[in-house]
């Protein structure tokens, strides 16, 4: 028996309901390999199901993304051997622990030139981009793109892919203190969504023309907004509700500004088979090699701090991406 520490919640609600507890960890299961996990992935979709804006069964665990080191192996696992180095982001909630038992075909191997810190970084963030810059819509050379949230851990990646496959890409942040982020990220401009007339500073950004795609993970402050800022036939791609559940719309709305498509697109679907995540990580790893993938880790947190992990993110306290460290 393993002795892990894991992040258990009996209630949803503030940061406050996060908990760690002492767990007993069996030997892994038949298909299963024991990971002594290394760095740890905070997304936003933690905070969204450890609040119960996206309930969760509970009691239960957080977290869907962690890097580690296969420690033993259940019966029939002949993919792994004991001492490889693995991650996932899609083998089921319980993420925040420093060792656990998860199905052989939920992982995929750390290339060697990736650190733990960097894979658990950039690893669930890089599969989102991914799926939304070659699948949800597909970005060419000349293409305008609006990144939201563009100095957030998805962000940063999106508008950095998007700029490299020859986009001009504005992004928008919701404070001044962010731009520089976004900019670096590669972003061809930085507007604050936060101000009344952000649309209009996007329609000046771009020379008077509008965006063949909209990326918006922010929702409630954003979405109408993002319908204005869209070309006719162009895409919204809808991925995330930062500032809260974006506003209910009639479908004629979408007609009367310009015969838009609108998605609401998650990474999990796009992952939902090994040959597809195995598949959509090989283009993770081609882009990172190819330098379209860039990582800022902007906080490192210890396991014990998870809850401050979920305030600093709550109060928009971190640009960049956030990893803790069992």
């Amino acid at each position: 028996m393993t002795t892990a520490r894991v992040v258990s919640l009996s209630e949803l609600g503030s940061a406050d309901v996060i908990k760690l507890i002492d767990k007993e960890l069996p030997s892994p299961a038949k298909g299963e390999v024991q990971i002594r996990q290394t760095a740890i992935g905070f997304n936003f979709i933690d905070v969204y199901q450890r609040s119960g804006v996206y309930p969760l069964d509970l009691p239960t665990g957080l977290g869907h993304e962690a890097v580690g080191v296969v420690k033993a192996l259940g019966e029939g696992v002949s993919n792994f051997k004991i001492g490889d180095r693995v991650m996932y982001i899609n083998a089921g909630i319980g993420a925040y622990a420093s060792a656990r038992n998860v199905p052989a075909d939920k992982l995929v191997p750390v290339p060697d030139q990736i650190s733990d810190e960097v894979a658990a970084a950039v690893f669930f963030k890089a599969m989102t981009a991914q799926y939304l810059v070659q699948k949800t819509y597909q970005v060419k050379a000349g293409d305008i793109v609006l990144v939201h949230a563009a100095a957030g851990g998805v962000g940063q990646i999106l508008a950095g892919w998007a700029k490299a496959l020859g986009a001009f890409v504005v992004g928008t942040v919701g404070s001044p203190t962010k731009f520089a982020a976004a900019k670096e990220a590669g972003c061809d401009a930085v507007i604050d969504y936060s101000k009344p007339n952000w649309v209009e500073e996007f329609i000046k950004a771009t020379g008077g023309k509008k965006a063949n795609v909209v990326y918006d993970s922010v929702a409630k402050d954003t979405f109408l907004g993002s319908l204005d800022c869209t070309a006719p036939f162009g895409t919204v791609a809808l991925f995330g509700g930062a500032s809260g559940p974006a506003p209910e719309i009639q479908p004629e709305i979408l007609n009367k500004k310009g015969c838009l498509f609108l998605t609401r697109p998650s990474v999990f679907p796009h992952n939902a088979t090994p040959a597809l995540l195995q598949e959509n990580a090989r283009a993770v790893f081609d882009a990172i090699a190819k330098g379209y993938v860039k990582v800022q880790i902007g906080a490192k947190f210890s396991l014990e701090q998870a809850a401050d992990v979920h305030r600093a993110a709550e109060g928009r306290k971190v640009s960049g991406a956030i990893i803790m460290i069992p």
